[in-house]
């Protein structure tokens, strides 16, 4: 069965006072598609100062991604380890670039500009082991397409509120919240549900009576489950 979908008006509702708490959010992409997916996957399970330390090290070491696509697995290992979970990244890393190569003929993802988002995301999720939120990260991040990520404190946060039911999984919460945002809402929703997740409405101890939210929060109004 397909989940219900959201209710905008409350999404909207949400954003709007996430916007009057933490303020408006200025996107400033990066422009480079390929390097944003290679740092994504290299953020995955573990804290953003540990995946850029193993970026930097990575790009210190192998200049170029043809530099990364030939080396020895276990030379991108050592650079990346800082990440954690190195011996999976490494090889995934790698198999990443070769699936680049392979369907596009060179190491760019600069194409993915002049796609539709639709379009785009789908060519991102084709690639083995890139799900939903690394596609959406990188259309944001790199080329300011309004894709909306959901990462852990996104979809418990989104949950919560119940603007999405106890059942949704994060990879189903894409297609429900991002069609409720307006395009140009979509980077501070984002940003914003991560910052408050992470100060307030945390996985452990919530702080619900000093929310901001509780008003529209069905968690509070015992409306919602935790799980």
């Amino acid at each position: 069965m397909n989940a219900a979908p959201v209710d905008a008006a409350r999404v909207l509702a949400v954003d709007d006072r996430l916007l009057e708490v933490y303020g408006p959010r200025t996107l400033e992409p990066s422009g480079d598609p390929l390097d944003e997916l290679i740092q994504t996957i290299l953020s995955q399970n573990t804290s953003d100062v540990n995946s850029g330390r193993a970026y930097q090290s990575l790009r210190a070491r192998f200049p170029r991604w043809e530099d990364v696509l030939h080396a020895p697995t276990s030379e991108v290992y050592e650079a990346i380890k800082a990440a954690g979970l190195g011996r999976i990244k490494a090889p995934r890393i790698q198999r990443t670039l070769w699936a680049v190569l392979e369907r596009r003929g060179e190491l760019s993802l600069d194409f993915l500009n002049d796609l539709p988002l639709p379009e785009a995301r789908r060519w991102l999720t084709d690639l083995e082991g890139i799900g939903p939120k690394t596609a959406a990260c990188v259309l944001l991040f790199a080329l300011g397409k309004p894709a909306l990520p959901v990462d852990t404190h996104v979809h418990r946060v989104s949950r919560r509120l119940g603007l999405i039911g106890p059942k949704v999984s994060a990879e189903a919460a894409h297609d429900l919240l991002e069609p409720a945002l307006p395009p140009e809402r979509v980077y501070a929703f984002h940003i914003n549900m991560i910052r408050h997740g992470r100060l307030v409405c945390r996985a452990q101890r919530p702080e619900c009576y000093a929310c901001p939210l509780s008003d529209l929060c069905a968690f509070y109004a015992g409306a919602a489950p935790e799980s």
